[in-house]
């Protein structure tokens, strides 16, 4: 079968290559591919700055069907429509596997990192990881099940209530757009932030019932917070797009014992950033790092119950052939989310 295939460390090195069709093990499963997101990890591993074990198949965020199921596997049978946990392997002996929190178990190996992944005809996923598709959910919203069990990840790090004023800042890509969603449905007013550069990603999070899409180059985001709190703040923050500017600023929209989420990666692990508002504030700050398998099933009903439309960000569709157009749109700002599909 034909994969996209990261061949060498550094920039570029990708490419479709042929390999072999994989069997799965006693207790696996063989998924036909239906769609595979690009991750943003896909593109820092594509251009060298995300380390992984090379030769290895990217993609991690897909959907399909099985059609075979090892000996061992009885849950499912060929025909299910799928998704599943990037999580391919983990120790299962230490407190984090044994807490559920599979995503900080130190010996994990993940599908399209260290694991071929879903960029090809089919992938090869444990039983453990795959999670039946609702049957209102179709392959292109099941497709966008990884980033939105990410983002339910993150708005789960905060004590969101009902009127709450939460930030979203910065964000307005496709983990932005989720976490806004997802908390929407927490009954908070939501304001995500964006650049001049983001006009189609504001657009898109008005269409999306978002309350405020605000772009802070035009308009004054602490005006707009103070407003909407009486002048004491924003209560969450949740910054999305792992920038230093973003963290400056989501600690000044916070009120006082107001809870910062950092869900984006940064460049670099040093950043500077404006400690004196974590203390004067008495600021909560924590991280939260991709998702753990007790987010799935509560996105999964998200999107079967039409309360979160991932859908909706999707704005281009190519093969894993056509990785270099993917590529350009996304890097151009014209897309918000890519899918890829498979090539015989």
């Amino acid at each position: 079968m034909k994969a996209l295939v990261k061949k060498e460390p550094g920039f570029g090195n990708l490419e479709i290559v042929d390999v072999e069709e994989p069997r799965p093990g006693k207790d696996q499963v063989k998924i036909l591919v239906k769609y595979s997101g690009i991750c943003g990890t896909d593109l820092h591993t594509y251009e060298g700055h995300y380390k992984v074990k090379v030769p290895v198949i990217l993609g991690h965020e897909f959907s399909g069907e099985i059609v075979e199921v090892g000996e061992n596997v009885t849950e499912f049978k060929p025909g299910d429509r799928v998704t599943s946990e990037t999580t391919y392997y983990i120790c299962g002996t230490c407190n984090y596997c044994q807490s559920g929190d599979y995503n900080l178990c130190s010996s994990r190996k993940g599908l399209g990192t260290q694991q071929n992944g879903s960029f090809a005809k089919y992938v090869i996923a444990r039983k453990e990881s795959i999670h039946k598709l609702p049957e209102h959910v179709d392959y292109v919203s099941a497709a966008m099940t990884e980033p939105l069990a990410c983002a339910y990840h993150a708005v789960n790090k905060a004590a969101i209530k009902e009127g709450d004023v939460v930030v979203v800042v910065l964000g307005p890509g496709p983990i932005g757009l989720l976490t806004a969603q997802v908390v929407k449905t927490y009954g908070a007013t939501v304001i995500i932030t964006g650049l001049s550069t983001d006009k189609l990603r504001l657009e898109k999070a008005k269409e999306l019932g978002i309350d405020y899409a605000v772009n802070i180059q035009e308009e004054d985001i602490n005006s707009i917070v103070n407003s909407l709190t009486n002048g004491y703040g924003a209560g969450v923050v949740l910054e999305c797009t792992g920038t230093v500017s973003a963290v400056n600023m989501g600690l000044e929209l916070l009120k006082k014992k107001g809870q910062f989420v950092q869900v984006g990666i940064f460049a670099k692990p040093e950043i500077l950033i404006n400690s004196e508002k974590i203390i004067q504030k008495e600021i909560t700050m924590v991280g939260s790092r991709s998702q753990k398998p007790s987010d799935w099933e509560p996105v999964l009903a998200l999107m079967n119950e039409k309360k979160v439309n991932a859908k909706a960000l999707v704005t281009h569709q190519f093969n894993i052939a056509q990785w270099d157009e993917a590529y350009n749109v996304i890097k151009s700002g014209e897309a918000i989310k890519v899918l890829l599909t498979p090539v015989d």
